[in-house]
């Protein structure tokens, strides 16, 4: 049987057309886009072709895209870099305000700050649904905010936080500082909405927006950080005067064509390809939850990712169905792929209010455009079968542990 990829929050393949447009600058087109010979002026045009596409894209100018190694360094930049330029020039400590169900580069590089004592930190829990209260922020505001971070789309529940409302909340509170204090910068990790959702940073009302390559079929390794003209931030890492000096480095050039292309193929694709996964994704959802009792669906069904589901199973071990599924030749998830290894249940729905036992009870289940129903039809299956086996299994373990302990 042909496998079956249904992990696509992780990963997504290489699109034909983005391999296509990196091929020529691992060979005939390499040269160092710093070098000021013929070489190096036809990648540093590629760069500039690349820059202006993700510029169109989230609709900003060219200058205010910073090309990084991905999401994970375009986070760290964004935490960091701000911090960073506000000990340039105050002495308060700096508050930031973020979310209890962030990534873990955003998550761990907050407690990093806070431990370091660097900064104050407020971290907000959502609701059951997944969904960040814009009250919330609005309460947790202090006079020394420096920086809120919200993620637009959570990458193990696919649930959509109201970013344009809170845009909107600090706008409003932004408008009532006083010089000489910093106004308030809104960053957002957008690594999995870039293939769905407005990512026009006006529209949004953010500062500060990162994104992976990877994410929407195009190479691993390379990614982008929007920093609104304006910004206050500093570079982390010291060297050249790449990326307007923000991000020293040799520039990836086939990367940065990679992923110019790939936000291309969104803008062309995205209203055609949103639409037909939405369907894939309803049919999925209804058809596990009507065939395998004693499931749930984790996150809000209404203001969700179309690719992403995420379920639990009563008295299933995650792990066990994950690697059960993969033998029978399908790749799903028990949640974000940077945690696996992990032996903690998910910190995402453990902040949603789950139990650990039900967290542990999880699957990730991410569709792609080359995701069709039949293999769906195929999964559920295979699922269907597996839970059975593994819930028996599970039952009698119970039982066999409670006629020992009497």
């Amino acid at each position: 049987m042909k496998p079956i990829y249904l992990d696509h929050a992780a990963t997504t393949p290489v699109d034909k057309e983005v391999l296509k447009a990196m091929l020529p600058y691992f060979s005939e087109k390499f040269g160092n886009a710093m070098s000021i010979h013929f070489f190096g002026r036809s990648a540093e045009e590629a760069i500039d072709e690349a820059r202006e596409t993700c510029a169109n894209f989230f609709n900003c100018q060219p200058h205010e895209i910073i090309f990084t190694s991905g999401a994970t360094e375009s986070n760290n930049l964004s935490l960091k870099g701000v911090v960073k330029s506000h000990w340039e020039k105050f002495e308060k400590k700096p508050h930031i305000i973020t979310s209890a169900f962030e990534h873990h580069c955003v998550l761990d590089t907050c407690k990093i700050l806070e431990k370091e004592n660097l900064i104050e930190l407020t971290v907000l829990n959502p609701d059951r649904e997944g969904i960040i209260n814009p009250k919330d922020i609005l309460k947790a505001i202090k006079i020394n905010t420096l920086l809120v971070s919200i993620m637009y789309v959570n990458n193990e529940i696919g649930t959509v936080q109201p970013l344009a409302e809170i845009g909107k909340i600090l706008q409003e509170v932004n408008a009532k500082i006083k010089f000489p204090k910093q106004k308030i910068l809104f960053h957002t990790d957008a690594t999995q909405a870039i293939n769905y959702f407005d990512c026009n940073v006006e529209k949004l009302g953010v500062d500060l927006l990162s994104m992976s390559a990877h994410k929407i079929y195009g190479p691993k390794g390379v990614g982008a950080l929007y920093v609104k003209k304006g910004t206050p931030i500093r570079r982390i890492q010291d060297g050249g005067d790449q990326e307007f000096s923000l991000r020293a480095g040799t520039q990836n050039v086939p990367g940065i064509v990679g992923l110019g292309k790939a936000i291309g193929l969104v803008a062309h694709n995205a209203k055609r390809e949103t639409k037909k996964i939405k369907v894939l994704r309803d049919y999925l959802i209804k058809k596990v939850l009507r065939e395998i009792p004693n499931t749930k669906l984790n996150g809000s069904k209404k203001m969700r990712s179309p690719a992403n589901i995420n379920f639990s199973f009563l008295n299933v071990e995650g792990e066990g169905l994950l690697l059960s599924l993969d033998m029978e030749g399908i790749t799903c998830s028990t949640g974000s792929a940077c945690s696996t290894g992990s032996l903690s249940p998910s910190h995402v729905l453990l902040a949603i209010g789950l139990k650990a036992e039900e967290a542990h009870g999880s699957l990730r289940v991410t569709l792609g455009k080359s995701t069709t129903k039949k293999e769906l039809d195929v999964f559920v299956s295979e699922l269907k079968k597996t839970i059975e086996r593994l819930r028996k299994i599970s039952g009698n373990v119970l039982k066999e542990y409670y006629n020992n302990s009497q």
